[in-house]
């Protein structure tokens, strides 16, 4: 089971699009097999289920009210990027958890990213866990409090999320991400050009602190901002912006592709080598 905290985005609709693996419908429902958990304050506001009737729409602009109800809400460092997007991937080997299962892991996730206290059911920050694609689950949060506050991330939470991966694996029966206690050590070698190159494209493609990522947050900032402004000319350009920002996420995307490409025929030959060597051994 593997965590990836994506970056901070302005808008929860193409982390929700990603998830579901396809473009958000104004017209086709949610149900609770999709949207395996939320939080717990959300039962407070939508009585009798009805938020099992939603459309992926209304899930997102749900998980944007936020943004509305506290406009002037922003971290120490005066960003507004309030989306939090958390993907879990199970090992390919690995069984299919129950609907049960998938809510245990969102739930324990949210608490393990602080975006979900025990105890405080209908005081807390909106967030969805979207469970749409085979060994996938999807977190996606607002970190605007109902009171307007700003929730920070713990600074370790890269590390909290692992050890809580770690956890999960264990009390579901899971496959860890290192198994087998036969196997070689990784033999160490020098950067080969290949993999200086990887590098380079990897730090490019890096949803934290690359370029990409900072380009593509001021492109989706401004789309939240225009389209704020009345006129439809402001909605035509706010979505032309979107688009833009999902073809910069689309090429973050493909120069991670690009960057494991290239560093993988140099495992593999090493690997090769290293098996050849075992087999030809003399006693």
């Amino acid at each position: 089971m593997i965590p990836r905290l994506h970056g901070r985005t302005h808008s929860p609709r193409e982390p929700l699009a990603e998830a579901l693996g396809q473009p958000l419908s104004p017209n086709d429902g949610l149900t609770e097999y999709t949207v395996v958990a939320h939080w717990p304050g959300l039962d407070y506001y939508t009585p009798n289920d009805e938020q099992r009737t939603w459309t992926s729409v209304q899930w997102a602009e749900h998980l944007e009210d936020p943004y509305l109800e506290h406009p002037f809400a922003a971290s120490a460092d005066d960003d507004r990027r309030a989306i939090l997007h958390l993907d879990i991937r199970l090992h390919p080997d690995d069984r299919e958890l129950t609907g049960p299962e998938w809510a245990e892991t969102a739930h324990r996730f949210a608490r393990a990213a602080g975006i979900e206290i025990p105890g405080a059911a209908e005081h807390g920050w909106r967030w969805i866990a979207v469970q749409a694609q085979p060994g996938r689950l999807d977190l996606i949060a607002n970190l605007i409090h109902l009171d307007g506050t700003w929730r920070t991330p713990p600074a370790d939470i890269l590390r909290r999320l692992a050890d809580e991966a770690r956890r999960i694996e264990q009390d579901l029966n899971l496959i860890p991400v290192r198994t087998g206690s036969t196997a070689r050590p990784a033999v160490r070698t020098a950067p080969t050009a290949s993999a200086q190159l990887a590098s380079v494209l990897a730090q490019l493609a890096n949803e934290q602190a690359g370029p990409l990522a900072a380009v593509r947050g001021l492109v989706e900032h401004t789309a939240y901002r225009i389209a704020r402004q009345p006129g439809a000319a402001s909605t035509d350009t706010a979505h032309r912006l979107e688009l833009i920002a999902r073809r910069l996420h689309a090429i973050q995307q493909d120069l991670d592709t690009t960057a494991a490409h290239l560093a993988q025929p140099r495992t593999a030959t090493v690997a090769a080598t290293t098996a050849r060597h075992t087999t030809h051994r003399t006693p």
